[in-house]
């Protein structure tokens, strides 16, 4: 971003439009380049003499600040001084004191003594006594990124998210929609997403606005066929400059998708007036740094993510799952929770934004305190929801739970953390309803091909939980622990297994006939283990 007096925007005809430079422009940014580039080891007052000289030739002195203002941030200004300046301030201070300078001699020979204290020159404390002043701070280097025509770019960013900072709502339609709303929430930003109702969409069609229509590669009105509302700061509560600097620095995402459109409501000085920017205008992004480290929406989210892994659940938490169309609207729940009985995904840490969907699905909404225009808006996108299932976590000092738990979906309170027992609690009753149907559809005997496999491996063959296996018969296989095995192959490890084997030894003999559960064999066998240390031990007769 500029500051905002480098702002330079057009408001004929009552709109608001930034004046972005153009290929025209590059010679004059290759000369703002030159200029920091030329005066490496000289003052900065000798870099802004020939900036100035450079603004009075310019057709607009804006342009070349905005240009110089970028490049300032690439540069490294540094203090020569021979002596630090506090230093020598100090010294030459109580110097002059001492001799009750009045003269040019006396304000010398002040120097010269404390010079000596210092261990310096007079002339090189001289030097040093106000080296620290930014306009005598040297310019020791400037390490641009940019050639001219990305510091062109750069600029044109940077204007149009300068010209964003008082808006009060943007209204943004883009080929790339899930980047655009995962960055909307790692930047914390109030936002809805609207469906376009037939005439928006002939409308975008006229604009050539089609590829974005049809972004998602299946014309099944997905959410690249709507617009996403990004409400700005002064829309909600009073403007902040760290909400406002958000809501500008969206821009870049915005700006990284093949195509979009943008129309901001802006607040130019108590005047509304609309600000419209699509990929037709000269805004791209020259670097492609993340647009913010936020990870999560809030610290309430963040903390519960972090907890919930640590869980050994048969569930994976989903962050940011694929949104549910609520009306003319659509709502991305800040979690889901895919049933895993099989283990087949890593368990508990949340994975990316979407992501391949379990055979069952609990979406997770945390409402946390925010305005009443946010929760009445909340709570009509809940009105909207069908054959969803859903678990709010709703902070206590809203007063809504009644209201979320007479829409039949499972209401959580909390106050400061959201807590992982009832979270728990409430996956598990759907993890008994789950397991107890798939338990109900599995045969009442089976008959694996297997003469040795694990309960878990089986489940996952089946696609259900351990548990579900729980009553089912296995006429040619006897259960050891968690293991099935023919009562042949049973035979066949006994004879292998002698008692006064080193148990090494005896786990040998087990792991190939593809066990693991030593300990439920030996016993199901009659042996025992007699403990020799933390070493090793014998097998042994029970």
């Amino acid at each position: 971003m500029l500051t905002k007096d480098l702002l330079r925007v057009s408001r004929a005809g009552g709109g608001y439009h930034p004046q972005f430079a153009g290929r025209e422009h590059r010679p004059l940014a290759a000369r703002v380049m030159g200029t920091f580039q030329g005066h490496v080891g000289e003052p900065r007052s000798a870099l802004e003499e020939a900036l100035a000289d450079l603004e009075r030739d310019a057709d607009d002195f804006k342009l070349v600040r905005g240009f110089a203002a970028l490049l300032e941030r690439e540069a490294t200004f540094e203090t020569d001084a021979a002596v630090d300046p506090e230093r020598a301030r100090k010294a030459a201070f109580e110097a002059a004191e001492a001799v009750d300078v009045v003269t040019e001699d006396e304000r010398a020979m002040a120097l010269v003594r404390a010079g000596e204290a210092l261990d310096v020159s007079a002339n090189a404390l001289e030097r040093a006594l106000y080296a620290d002043l930014e306009e005598r701070q040297l310019l020791t280097a400037v390490d641009s990124r940019w050639d001219p025509d990305d510091l062109v770019a750069q600029y044109n960013l940077s204007l149009a998210q300068t010209a964003l900072f008082d808006a009060t709502e943007l209204r943004v339609r883009s080929s790339d929609p899930k980047a655009l709303v995962s960055a909307i929430k790692r930047l914390r930003l109030m936002y809805e997403i609207r469906r376009l109702d037939d005439e928006a969409q002939r409308a975008s069609k006229a604009n050539g606005e089609a590829a974005i229509e049809d972004a998602d590669g299946n014309g099944d009105g997905g959410i690249a066929r709507r617009e996403v509302v990004v409400t700005g700061p002064t829309r909600l509560f009073r403007a902040t400059r760290r909400y406002g600097t958000r809501f500008a620095r969206l821009l870049r995402t915005v700006a990284q998708s093949g195509a979009w459109s943008l129309e901001a409501t802006i607040d130019d000085r108590g005047t509304e007036r609309t600000l419209a920017l699509s990929d037709a205008d000269p805004v791209r992004v020259p670097d492609a740094e993340p647009v913010a480290d936020v990870s999560f929406d809030s610290s309430v989210e963040a903390d519960f993510a972090g907890r919930f892994s640590t869980l050994d659940l048969e569930w994976n938490l989903v962050r940011e799952p694929a949104p549910l169309a609520t009306g003319t609207r659509v709502m991305i729940p800040d979690f889901a929770f895919d049933y895993d009985p099989t283990g087949a995904a890593r368990r508990g840490s949340p994975s990316d934004a979407g992501g391949e969907r379990g055979e069952f699905r609990v979406y997770f909404e945390i409402m946390g305190f925010w305005t009443p225009e946010y929760v009445a808006k909340k709570l009509a996108q809940l009105d909207d929801l069908e054959d969803v299932e859903l678990i709010v976590a709703v902070d206590e000092s809203l007063g809504v739970g009644e209201e979320i738990a007479a829409r039949d979906f499972r209401e959580i309170p909390y106050s400061g953390t959201v807590r992982l027992k009832d979270v728990a609690g409430v996956l598990r009753e759907y993890e008994r309803q789950l397991v107890a149907e798939s338990a109900a559809a599995l045969p009442d005997e089976l008959r694996p091909d297997d003469d040795v496999v694990s309960l878990e491996s089986l489940a996952a063959r089946r696609g259900v939980s351990e548990d579900a296996l729980a009553d089912t018969a296995f006429p040619d296989h006897e259960r050891v622990g968690r293991t099935l095995i023919r009562p042949s192959v049973l035979e066949s490890l006994a004879a292998d297994l002698e008692a006064g084997m080193d148990l090494a030894a005896a786990e040998d003999v087990l792991e190939a006939f593809g066990i693991t559960d030593s300990s439920a064999f030996l016993a199901e066998l009659g042996y025992r283990v007699e403990w020799e240390g933390l070493a090793g031990g014998t097998v042994v007769e029970r």
